[in-house]
């Protein structure tokens, strides 16, 4: 089992930047891959940026590739997400998720994680 709490969202101004965290519980988080999504009203929830269990590979979407940057420490079982340059199209709820080591299906796709956190509200004003 694996518990999921983001932190770090807030009020931003259009080209600011925030750091969004999600601290994990559980000794097997270095084992799984995690990503980050966000969804807006009415809207599903949209990948936004994946990263393998040890760090080494990572894969964003072309929304957010050259602003976000996704990485992980395993030793303190943290996952973060750095986002830069933030438009007004950003502003969402930011969720982090885990998924199983032999999870099937494309690291793209929310269907394929297993665990949430409660997410994170970014709003970018213009």
């Amino acid at each position: 089992q694996v518990q999921l709490v983001e932190s770090g969202g807030g009020l931003v101004q259009a080209g600011g930047s925030l750091r969004l965290s999600c601290a994990a519980s559980g000794r097997t988080f270095s084992t799984y891959r995690a990503a980050w999504f966000r969804q807006t009203p009415g809207k599903e929830r949209e990948f936004v940026a994946t990263i393998t269990s040890t760090g080494g590979s990572t894969d964003y979407a072309d929304s957010v590739k050259g602003r976000f940057t996704i990485s992980r420490d395993n030793a303190k079982n943290t996952l973060w997400l750095q986002m830069n340059s933030l438009k007004p199209e950003d502003t969402a709820v930011y969720y982090c998720a885990a998924r199983r080591p032999l999870a099937t299906g494309s690291s793209r796709s929310h269907a394929t994680y297993d665990y949430w956190g409660q997410g994170t509200q970014v709003t970018v004003s213009s």
